[in-house]
């Protein structure tokens, strides 16, 4: 399925957001209903639980998914949102279906019913998850070492860095000193993936930054 946008600007806030997921979450039909059950926003990307029940009160018959206790199935699903010209505008897909986006929270992923497949698109989409949410959020002065090298804009590498951060006005932003050069480089959270905690120094102030900006004083 492609992109849907609403010309007609329903959706301008966050709370608009979220009660449109729910709705787009929400169907009752003659045999059975979908009601959503939690939805998270992860930077742009939606991700929800829905649950399915049968009307009658009979178990939910599901290639996918294994019944749950009391019959019902809850599945994952990611909705990827954007604005353009100010319209809101949303792609879903359903977790079995391969979606790329992968940051839906543990809270989410346990409201989960059980997979029949470990093989399926599915079951890999839940793991990066859970990878994702494994990823450290180091405090200032961990020293750390990346699980493999990073080549630099520069072209040279570096594998074993410090936290730290710097300032932009009023704004605080994460950085790492690089152990071999002192010097200071932004990194993402995904390069973070298998990185190793060497030593901790926790502290409110940057003793890191101070050392490295005394350096070029």
């Amino acid at each position: 399925m492609g992109w849907l946008f609403y010309t007609d600007g329903r959706v301008q806030t966050y709370a608009d957001e979220k009660a449109e997921i729910a709705r787009l979450c929400t169907s009752h039909g003659d045999t059975r209903k979908t009601e959503l059950v939690k939805a998270c926003k992860v930077g742009s990307t939606w991700y929800a639980a829905a649950k399915v029940t049968n009307l009658d009160g009979t178990p939910v018959e599901d290639t996918t998914y294994v019944t749950d206790a009391d019959g019902s199935i809850t599945f994952g699903a990611v909705f990827l949102t954007r604005y353009d010209d100010g319209c809101w505008g949303y792609k879903d897909m359903e977790e079995s279906a391969g979606p790329v986006e992968s940051r839906a929270p543990l809270s989410l992923l346990a409201l989960l019913s059980e997979l029949k497949d470990p093989d399926s698109y599915a079951h890999a989409w839940r793991q990066r998850c859970r990878d994702w949410a494994a990823i450290p959020d180091y405090e200032e002065g961990d020293k750390i070492r990346l699980a493999t090298p990073v080549t630099l804009t520069d072209g040279s590498t570096c594998q074993i860095v410090t936290a730290t951060h710097y300032r932009r006005g009023r704004q605080k932003r994460r950085c790492y000193r690089i152990e071999e050069t002192g010097g200071l480089v932004r990194l993402s959270k995904a390069t973070l993936a298998g990185s190793e905690l060497l030593s901790s120094a926790k502290g409110a102030a940057s003793p890191v930054l101070a050392e490295f900006l005394a350096r070029r004083n």
